[in-house]
């Protein structure tokens, strides 16, 4: 194992951690962990990180639930149309992509490219959400209100978004969960934990029958991120998750400007 496949598994465990620490975020490090340390193409990258990140969100729902935190008639009318947006993007819409899309000047873009780019975009939207880390969002409890026409369009955009670039999309979900349903925040954290794995893992079988898939490769990178979960979740004992997220905004922030670098030059 050479020194960037150790990094590489580092990351997964980074994952994990950062996930466990402050309830999302994590997944928005695994396509960058997987392309550029472990070398794996991008398109794969973005299925492999359903992957990891269904199991890892798959994990945490569960905790939720004994805690009785998960609301589970918003998370069926969110998750239906976000599922059936993934996996048709995943089966149908990925695939579709052209491997060369166009040239500007002598520089040709691939679909590869467009990806990534299209990824770091999506970086720095969710850097932004969590640098203004809105402290000031209630956590009371009140009465559960369904907007179900803009629930389930949040829903169909965050599955195309969740399919194209393989992240969780809870930086768009929890916000929606709060404003459209009502939720406290704690419910809408718990909840999204539970759309995300239902929609990641469903979008991935949708690349199941397009991609070879390196089973040992993807499993042992997801254990080690489950590993980091569980670590993630000892430390927030000790250390409060909400000052880590701003910090880690301006790591993915810092990250999403270095991808759009390395891709353009």
């Amino acid at each position: 194992m050479d020194i960037l496949q150790v990094f590489g598994y580092f990351g997964a465990l980074l994952i994990g951690v950062v996930l466990g620490l402050i309830g999302g975020g994590g997944s928005i490090l695994t396509v960058p962990i997987l392309v550029y340390l472990l070398f794996v193409n991008p398109v794969t990258a973005t299925a492999y990180s359903l992957f990891v990140v269904g199991v890892s969100a798959l994990v945490g729902a569960i905790q939720n639930i004994q805690k009785g935190l998960v609301d589970f008639k918003t998370a069926i009318v969110f998750a239906i149309p976000a599922f059936i947006a993934v996996y048709s993007t995943r089966k149908y819409m990925v695939p579709a992509i052209p491997e060369k899309l166009f040239s500007l000047g002598g520089f040709l873009v691939t679909k590869n490219i467009a990806i990534m780019l299209f990824f770091a975009l999506v970086m720095l939207v969710a850097s932004i959400f969590m640098i203004k880390n809105n402290s000031n969002t209630s956590d009371a409890e009140s009465t559960v209100k369904y907007n179900y026409p803009l629930i389930i369009i949040e829903g169909i955009v965050v599955g195309v978004l969740t399919g194209i670039v393989g992240a969780g999309g809870g930086f768009l979900i929890i916000p929606a969960l709060v404003l459209l349903a009502k939720l406290p925040m704690k419910k809408a954290v718990a909840t999204s934990l539970l759309i995300i794995a239902i929609k990641s893992l469903i979008g991935f079988i949708g690349d199941v029958e397009n991609l070879e898939i390196d089973w040992l490769f993807l499993l042992s990178f997801t254990a080690v991120s489950v590993v980091g979960i569980f670590l993630g979740i000892y430390l927030s004992n000790f250390i409060e998750g909400k000052k880590l997220k701003k910090g880690f905004g301006w790591f993915v922030f810092i990250m999403g400007i270095y991808i759009i670098f390395k891709e353009l030059t």
